[in-house]
């Protein structure tokens, strides 16, 4: 599904006014015999200057914000943009298809991979049936599935990260999901093709980590990944929500914090003003950084995978 409409943070306010007055101005110049191009031109400017103004000294709540934007691209918009030839499978083979993990073989720069992806949807119905990207315990088995299928036919994965967490609810708990989590990080520890993983939204909890044991880890300079919401943890440390900006900034969910702290290996470059911005850039940034990891890890053999994967797990984290 594409972008179909325009919506603003409350941060880009003024870059989304000075948006509207540039169409409007474009609209009268189209519609008149008028010579409007100075005027273009100079809103054209306010706006470059805007964007930098606004997008170059965000906070790490703005970065959340940012990362759960309504238009920003998703999984599947990502892979149809960076990927080729793309055939989803479905179903655990134990209980059902789980729409909020999306998955099945690819090709990249003429590599053969498998793709697992969290997925959430863009409007009511479509949240509904993806369960607003909160993977149940049967899209953890699927996700298995599929790894498994991609290390029987030498194929390295490539997980796409985007969910506030898995599903908290009773069905869930009844199905086992932390059981069906642990088992991922147990499987996944010992596969011997290579696996990226890419957050490329919101990296929530073990929702998140279920599918993100690989040999790297990347992540969006507008993403964040983290052991819970900002939300949930003001909820605990403050009995309040509204102090979700304070627990964004003592949770260093900044990509560049979580680079400085071992967490992940590569931050990716949006466009300017955020990847909602720019689809096609955004996910050429995917592309380019994905055909490099996976040259870097080919170099390993196989059976080597486990222990450096092992040993990258073992020294994260930093007592400060």
């Amino acid at each position: 599904m594409e972008m179909t409409k325009k919506h603003s943070l409350d941060f880009e306010k003024p870059l989304h006014d000075l948006e509207l007055q540039l169409e409007e101005i474009q609209k009268s110049s189209q519609n008149s015999d008028l010579d409007f191009s100075s005027e273009i031109k100079a809103i054209e400017g306010k706006i470059e200057k805007t964007k930098r103004d606004v997008y170059s000294n965000l906070t790490p709540w703005q970065k959340v914000q940012l990362s759960r934007h309504p238009n920003r691209p998703y999984s599947p918009d990502l892979i149809r943009r960076a990927f080729d030839d793309f055939e989803e499978l479905h179903g655990d083979r134990l209980f059902k298809d789980d729409q909020a993990i999306i998955g099945g073989p690819a090709s990249i720069d003429g590599r053969s991979v498998m793709i697992v992806a969290q997925q959430k949807g863009r409007n009511t119905e479509e949240n509904l049936a993806r369960n607003f990207g909160c993977p149940n315990p049967e899209g953890y088995r699927k996700a298995l599935r599929l790894m498994k299928m991609a290390e029987r036919f030498g194929m390295p994965i490539i997980s796409l990260i985007d969910t506030p967490g898995a599903f908290p609810g009773i069905g869930a708990e009844e199905r086992h999901v932390a059981e069906a989590i642990a088992v991922n990080l147990r499987e996944m520890s010992s596969i011997k093709v290579p696996i990226i993983a890419l957050v490329v939204g919101e990296g929530g909890s073990g929702g998140a980590l279920g599918v993100a044991v690989a040999d790297r880890v990347l992540i969006f300079e507008n993403a964040y990944y983290s052991v819970i919401s900002p939300e949930g943890c003001a909820a605990i440390l403050w009995k309040d929500r509204a102090f979700a900006s304070d627990a964004a900034k003592a949770l260093k969910l900044d990509a560049h914090e979580l680079l400085k702290l071992g967490i992940v290996d590569k931050v990716l470059e949006e466009p300017t003003g955020g990847a909602h911005r720019d689809w096609d850039a955004t996910a050429k940034s995917l592309q380019d950084a994905l055909i490099n990891e996976l040259k870097e890890l080919e170099k390993l053999k196989p059976e080597d995978l486990p222990n450096h994967r092992y040993e990258k797990f073992r020294i994260m984290g930093k007592v400060l």
